[in-house]
């Protein structure tokens, strides 16, 4: 894996939250787990898909992390390629 950066490596753009997500997720994770997608810190993602976010964040490509709440909800964020949006999302509502 990659050394992450201290500061954000890309823009998120617009963010939204799916309403699934408002409902079970807390704020605070929600802003901590932001803060690490930013920071090229893909979270709980394979080195595979690491590497791939890395070539993308380069590239203009989408970018996805996936992490966990301190109750153990998954939960992922993805941003769009163009940067114009980011989404807070459950697996279940992709």
């Amino acid at each position: 894996m990659v050394a992450v950066a201290y500061g954000p490596r890309f823009r998120l753009g617009r963010l939204v939250v799916t309403p699934t997500a408002v409902a079970e997720l807390h704020p605070h994770d929600v802003a901590r787990a932001l803060a690490r997608h930013s920071r090229g810190d893909w979270g709980e993602l394979g080195a595979e898909d690491w590497r791939e976010n890395d070539r993308c964040l380069h590239c203009g490509g989408r970018l996805l992390s996936a992490y966990r709440t301190e109750q153990g909800t998954r939960f992922w964020i993805i941003t769009e390629a163009d940067r114009s949006v980011t989404t807070v999302l459950l697996p279940e509502d992709y």
